[in-house]
């Protein structure tokens, strides 16, 4: 496989497209809802347009509360992230009736990357089951050397189309908005020493990620100087 090399403009933007995706419809929604308010006397439509704004904004607020620490910077002031709040955006923006979040994991501090990979993974768990299911997510081990597992499973459960080249970071077909997760996933990855395996069953899909052999310091960070600090927070 040939490495597919992103400078640091390029994936700014694919993640910021990507993002930008998932925000825009429930801010939409509630755009919809204010102009029924300004325009609408039936007290029953205010009511819907009312109960329209509360959902979508929720929405909006935990769509955009999950972007912050599994692509951004949240965090920046230190190495760690409380595996709490990660559970708490995961549920947040993925518990509904579609899709149910077992979550098993230690009440501590883990390495930043390491908290980034498994958010950007329960998202690829999810789109392993297109029509909704159960995501299963136990984290095992200690921050420095901890081994994740991520089990979903739902109908038509299958791998999802070329995530494994994407997070290899050697994609047949480049990289664009819709693969760009999966390729910052395995950019996050290689910034923490972590390897990611696929494997499918029947029903339920399982993404397995443990310490790679190689050091840390050895994985390049496509777009970002390694000199930024060391390999858990290079991508922060």
């Amino acid at each position: 496989m040939t490495a597919v090399t992103l400078d640091a403009l390029d994936l700014s933007a694919l993640l910021c497209s990507r993002i930008c995706h998932d925000v825009i419809s429930p801010v939409g929604a509630i755009v919809n809802g204010l102009e029924v308010l300004e325009d609408e006397s039936d007290a029953s439509m205010r009511e819907f347009a009312l109960d329209l704004i509360r959902k979508s904004a929720r929405q909006a607020s935990a769509r955009l509360q999950f972007t912050r620490i599994a692509f951004g910077a949240a965090g920046s002031a230190g190495a760690s992230i409380d595996l709490a709040d990660a559970e708490k955006v995961s549920r947040g923006m993925f518990g509904d009736e579609k899709t149910q979040l077992t979550w098993s994991a230690p009440q501590a501090l883990y390495p930043k990357n390491k908290v980034k990979l498994l958010l950007n993974l329960v998202v690829i768990a999810t789109s392993a089951i297109p029509r909704g299911g159960v995501i299963d997510v136990q984290v095992t081990g200690d921050g420095e050397a901890p081994t994740l597992v991520l089990r979903a499973k739902g109908s038509h459960a299958r791998i999802p189309p070329h995530v494994e080249s994407l997070i290899a970071g050697a994609p047949e077909h480049g990289v664009d908005a819709h693969g760009i997760l999966a390729y910052y996933a395995g950019l996050v990855a290689r910034a923490a020493a972590m390897d990611v395996r696929f494997s499918i069953d029947g029903d339920t899909v399982t993404i397995r990620s443990e310490p790679s052999a190689a050091a840390a310091e050895e994985a390049p960070i496509i777009g970002v100087p390694l000199e930024l600090g060391p390999p858990d927070t290079a991508l922060a």
